[in-house]
């Protein structure tokens, strides 16, 4: 048997390719969209990809199972739990098969058997792994998706939170509790593979570390420790990232079945003299370096670096509008992967970024000043201080006066801002908060951003408070 792991850091996915060396066949679970890196992986292996099989409906990438039943014909094995709203509506256009609990998936010699796991989403499902071919009659493994992940678990709010489905968060918590106690019951020696790592909103408190293994979540992981339904409850709904709005729209796309690749509209390029009326049409995003885009930028554009785009662009796109982007010719390829991932597939053209710096058009700048520099100025109340952070970072600590906004809700919620003074916008480490000040300067803002964030604001010995009520 073959088991190889794939990570999308920008997305902090987790997706495997298992593979069963006597008979040639392999088969991937929780694909994402880009099946380049699983079909490479097969054939430097000598293996076909006959199956893609999916934990539970996405919502935070877009699936690649479609995506592998289109260029491998790659049998679909998608959940049958569940009720009627979360059922996969494209089945029937491919080679599927439905699974419940005890079902049975054989690629040659590697054995997967079905366990319901629900809690994140009523149809979630876990795969147990067997390796008939090396002799084993028992599991070595647990792929889990988003059920258990290292040092956490998947957050059952989302259908909430994200779709909409009023009270589904309590309903999903104690289904999550009653599937630990599933998960409980397996063996310790089984290793766990989830589908995510640090840095996803599918959960809290992610840990850093590829896999773990069942006896050390039992004794570790936080959400593990609970034998009280109702302490459970209150525990893994409490400070739960913000959702991301296109979650949404990934449960949609997810269900009813994902665009295939080849059927997208290429997308055009354009001259940069066009790129000023573009601008007033809808939104543009410049994919350059921050610092590049403070020193010069074309007026009416908002700024989200590549290394960010995956994370963020998710929060400010319409995706019922055209996007348009200004990237790096030699880099536009990546960054057109990156929306795809999360189902920004409407993307009308682009401008290229050498040719743009050419054209005279980037005639707009703005400010980075220090935490001294800004420090006067706020303690007296002349600028209006927006933190952009999560909201469980602004309670373990914010600077005095400061607002809270979280950046993701920004572009959305800016006509409700103060716009009779200067603003500053301020984050962690001046990233996040270098993205807010394109945003607010494209609506008009007069606004500075703060370096180094509220790390360097501590680190420079300035105050800092935790008691202070978050702003609306």
């Amino acid at each position: 048997m073959l088991l190889k792991y794939f990570y999308d850091k920008p997305l902090a996915h987790a997706s495997y390719l298992i593979g069963c060396q006597r008979s040639g066949e392999a088969i991937v679970i929780d694909a994402g969209r880009n099946v380049e890196p699983y079909l490479e992986a097969a054939a430097a292996e000598g293996l076909r990809i006959v199956g893609a099989a999916e934990t539970h409906i996405h919502a935070d990438f877009v699936s690649g199972s479609r995506e592998l039943a289109d260029r491998a014909g790659a049998k679909l094995y998608l959940s049958d739990e569940g009720p009627a709203d979360w059922k996969y509506h494209f089945a029937d256009q491919h080679d599927s098969q439905l699974v419940k609990n005890g079902d049975v998936i054989r690629i040659g010699k590697v054995k997967l058997e079905v366990l319901h796991t629900p809690g994140h989403t009523p149809e979630h499902i876990s795969f147990l792994l067997t390796d008939e071919g090396g002799g084993a009659d028992a599991p070595m493994g647990i792929f889990t998706g988003d059920f258990v992940f290292v040092g956490s678990i998947g957050r059952p709010d989302l259908l909430e939170t994200a779709a909409g489905v009023i009270g589904s968060a309590e309903t999903g918590a104690r289904l999550q509790y009653h599937s630990m106690r599933k998960f409980r019951e397996l063996p310790d020696h089984l290793q766990v593979w989830p589908a995510h790592g640090a840095g996803s909103a599918c959960g809290k408190g992610l840990g850093a570390i590829p896999s773990s293994t069942v006896g050390y979540e039992k004794r570790f992981n936080p959400a593990l420790q609970f034998h009280d339904e109702q302490k459970f409850v209150d525990y893994i709904l409490a400070d739960q990232p913000e959702t991301p709005f296109y979650f949404a729209v990934m449960k949609r796309v997810n269900k009813d079945g994902p665009e295939l690749l080849r059927n997208l509209a290429p997308v055009k390029s354009l001259a940069p003299s066009e790129l000023p009326a573009i601008t007033r049409q809808g939104l543009t995003i410049d994919v350059g370096p921050a610092a590049e885009f403070a020193t010069a930028h074309v007026p009416g554009t908002i700024n989200v670096p590549l290394n960010m785009l995956a994370q963020w662009a998710g929060f400010f796109v319409d995706y019922d509008r055209p996007l348009h982007l200004v990237a790096e010719s030699s880099t536009l390829p990546e960054v057109l992967k990156r929306l795809r991932s999360i189902g920004i597939d409407n993307v009308a053209d682009a401008f290229d970024a050498t040719a743009v710096k050419a054209s005279g058009l980037r005639t707009e700048s703005y400010r980075s000043e220090s935490p001294r520099q800004l420090r006067e100025r706020i303690a007296g109340g002349e600028v209006l201080l927006l933190d952009v952070r999560a909201a469980t970072e602004f309670q373990e600590g914010h600077i005095p006066r400061a607002e809270h906004r979280f950046l993701g809700k920004l572009l959305r919620e800016i006509g409700a801002l103060d716009r009779s003074q200067p603003v500053v916008a301020q984050c962690q480490s001046g990233g996040r908060s270098a993205i807010a000040t394109s945003i607010l300067q494209r609506a008009g803002f007069d606004v500075t951003n703060m370096a180094g964030g509220y790390a360097a604001w501590s680190a420079a010995g300035l105050p800092g408070t935790g008691s202070l009520s978050m702003g609306h």
